[in-house]
């Protein structure tokens, strides 16, 4: 989520103001990078608490050693944190998915051990479900992103200190029209998205009450600025949709030298490079704006999925991972669920219209809602068929078979397991609790 600096490429690129048509032309060459899908990357956010007392708030000091320990950590994933301080390990690109397990595998393992030290432990679940938002990190572009979504009401706040993720990362996709077309993967990823988010929806409660959604964070970004967390109008191609979505969406801050950043009303990225004010902008500025876009699936020259809530469980990550990876990479597995989930657009309605009814009611009801629960049902099956095509090992295997037995042949999403969770006795609703039979067999 962390709108990220972006790298300098040298002054020729970055000094000279930025024309319209040269943003369109770039928009268009970085954001979709085809060809054949290899690469396989995972960003997983976590919420850091007390490992014994969840319910009470970490104070910022044993943040601050918390964040110095794991900053002394030889990790291969970047490390960074969240506003509210929520843990985030991005991993490098892997050329498959085993090699992406097992690097953030060790990584993670590194990172528990560390934070155990010091009684703290990283907690999968897609919002807080005790803590009211409390923003910890204090810099000119925390201050603009928050000062940018409060206009829109305070899900903003909630989304940057009190939300955490799965982000699933694959190529873009080949140029030529097929099942690993960008095209026809740009259309799957959106369509797919819907079930993703009913199949692991893990955040039914927020401040200590049920919110009446399976997954609270979906609800949350639904709420956001209702342009910056929308998908593209379908109604152009991928390219052509991906670029007038950026330059048409209000620029979120300026950046400058000094604080606070500016933070304009109103002001898309096409007007400020026609008006050139309050300073022309530049290419880095084009490339960091991206970053402040929040839609479902996001074009960074790979795809980046953004609407997995995170998993409870030491290893629960993996399952969304795996069968995410397995659907869109695996020829057969892509052709077989994108027939699948093709009749939900003729009910989904554009994913460009605020509260689009089937991602609403993915995140109120879950696999509750039986249409997506039979889609969710194939998409299952379909996966597990072609994990064993991918290299994925038993252990892998069995995790998301474990997952589809005790979730998706029962109508049931993570977030359903919960509320017997938090009704534990505190002493015993600890992260230690949210650990799944799945996730230990994984690890065996």
């Amino acid at each position: 989520m962390s709108p990220d600096a972006p790298v300098n490429h040298g002054p020729t690129a970055y000094d000279r103001p930025l024309g319209e048509g040269e943003a369109e032309d770039l928009l268009r060459c970085i954001c979709f990078k085809t060809g054949p899908p290899r690469a396989v990357g995972v960003e997983l956010e976590w919420l850091i608490h007390d490992r014994e007392r969840p319910w009470t708030p970490v104070p910022p000091h044993r943040l601050d050693a918390a964040i110095a320990a794991l900053r002394a950590l030889p990790l291969s994933a970047a490390l960074t944190f969240e506003p509210g301080g929520q843990l985030e390990l991005s991993s490098l690109p892997a050329d498959s998915l085993m090699a992406c397990i097992d690097t953030m595998s060790t990584d993670l393992a590194a990172v528990r051990t560390a934070l155990g030290r010091l009684d703290l432990a990283p907690v999968g679940l897609g919002v807080d479900p005790w803590h009211p938002p409390r923003r910890l990190l204090h810099e000119p572009r925390y201050d603009a992103l928050e000062a940018s979504l409060d206009r829109s009401g305070p899900a903003g706040r909630a989304m940057m200190c009190s939300t955490a993720s799965v982000q699933v990362c694959l190529d873009a996709g080949e140029e030529e029209p097929g099942p690993l077309g960008y095209g026809r993967r740009w259309q799957l990823t959106h369509l797919l998205g819907a079930v993703l988010v009913a199949a692991f929806a893990n955040s039914p409660y927020r401040q200590g009450r049920p919110t009446g959604w399976r997954s609270t964070r979906q609800s949350l970004w639904a709420d956001l600025d209702p342009i910056r967390a929308l998908a593209p109008s379908g109604r152009l191609a991928p390219r052509d949709g991906w670029a007038a979505h950026v330059l048409e969406t209000p620029v979120m801050c300026i950046r400058s030298d000094e604080a606070p950043w500016a933070v304009p009303h109103g002001l898309t990225f096409r007007d400020w490079i026609r008006t050139g004010a309050p300073r022309p902008p530049l290419r880095a500025d084009l490339e960091y704006h991206i970053t402040t876009l929040f839609p479902p699936v996001r074009p960074r020259g790979h795809l980046e999925l953004r609407m997995i809530d995170a998993q409870f469980g030491d290893d629960g990550w993996i399952v969304p991972l795996a069968v995410t990876t397995a659907l869109l990479d695996d020829p057969e597995a892509a052709e077989t669920v994108y027939r699948t989930v093709k009749p939900l657009a003729e009910t989904a309605g554009p994913l460009s219209a605020p509260r689009n009814p089937l991602w609403v009611g993915a995140a109120r009801d879950g696999l509750a809602d039986p249409e997506l629960r039979a889609t969710a049902l194939t998409c299952f099956e379909v996966a597990l068929d072609a994990l064993p095509r991918l290299g994925a090992s038993e252990a892998v295997q069995r995790a998301v078979s474990g997952f589809h037995d005790r979730f998706v042949a029962r109508g049931r999403c993570p977030a359903d397991d919960l509320p017997a969770l938090l009704a534990m006795p505190s002493a015993q609703a600890t992260p230690a609790a949210f650990r799944t039979e799945e996730g230990k067999k994984a690890r065996s």
